[in-house]
């Protein structure tokens, strides 16, 4: 008796974790997303956060799906994709309106207009959503031609994983561009690159990926160390009077002419 009560407490302590472990998968994900959310949304101001980490994600998400259909994985890994991609889409367009509520140009920019120089900077948030139904129907229409074909189920998988290891650089482009990590989470650089890995059994079904992987993990140490070296000097062309006292005594107490400082 005591033997099949300690078999079923086991066995419901089993089923317990799974469920966790399953949950922590398919959410875990979003979580570095949370308080950069909350961020922009207090701040209204997205200028700090490159919205091409969202594309990296759809992209990476969509022909993971997508590859579902020739290789087949975890449910679980299918939920974590479709929430990611719901994630993503309300991040843009928190930024999109964010963006368009302070952009001083009439001017509106949309995603049938073609034009390859504000591709991904379009005003509405509509013109995302047609760009990203309109990969997903390009891609899902050649995965049905080509899904006999092992060579292209296997580079299906390889790009999502691939994209996927790549998420660190529209950030650290982004930082390196504004010369400036205001506005950046560094939580969400920290937590991204390890949560965002696909799980043990997809990423030994797409490839032995150690090379992406370790892409991923270089990407966003870079972008963390940007956040931490951007902080350590002050903004360009900001004059030494504004400077801390800590700051000052590194001129020996003596400010410069405002002609040497420029």
């Amino acid at each position: 008796m005591e033997e099949e009560l300690l078999d079923q407490l086991v066995s419901g302590f089993g089923i317990l974790v799974t469920w966790v472990a399953a949950g922590a998968m398919v959410f875990g994900g979003v979580v570095p997303y949370v308080p950069q959310y909350r961020h922009i949304r207090r701040s209204q101001n997205a200028e700090g956060f490159s919205t091409y980490v969202c594309l990296v994600l759809l992209v990476a998400n969509i022909l993971r799906i997508l590859f579902r259909f020739g290789r087949y994985f975890e449910t679980v890994l299918l939920w974590q994709s479709i929430v990611m991609i719901c994630t993503m889409l309300v991040m843009l367009n928190l930024c999109t309106n964010v963006r368009m509520a302070s952009e001083l140009s009439t001017k509106r920019r949309s995603f049938i207009d073609f034009e390859w120089n504000y591709f991904w900077l379009w005003s509405r948030f509509m013109d995302y959503m047609q760009c990203v139904l309109a990969f997903t129907l390009v891609a899902a229409y050649m995965t049905y031609l080509l899904l006999d074909s092992t060579l292209f189920v296997e580079t299906l998988g390889f790009l999502a994983v691939f994209t996927e290891a790549m998420l660190g650089t529209p950030q650290l482009y982004c930082n390196y561009q504004n010369k400036s990590t205001e506005g950046m989470r560094c939580e969400e650089t920290a937590e991204s690159g390890f949560l965002n890995q696909p799980g043990g059994e997809e990423r030994r079904k797409v490839s032995d990926c150690v090379f992406a992987e370790r892409l991923s993990h270089s990407a966003s140490f870079c972008a963390a160390g940007r956040l931490q070296g951007f902080d350590s000097f002050p903004a360009r062309g900001r004059k030494l009077s504004t400077l801390p006292s800590r700051q000052k005594k590194d001129f020996g107490g003596a400010l410069p002419s405002a002609a040497s400082v420029s």
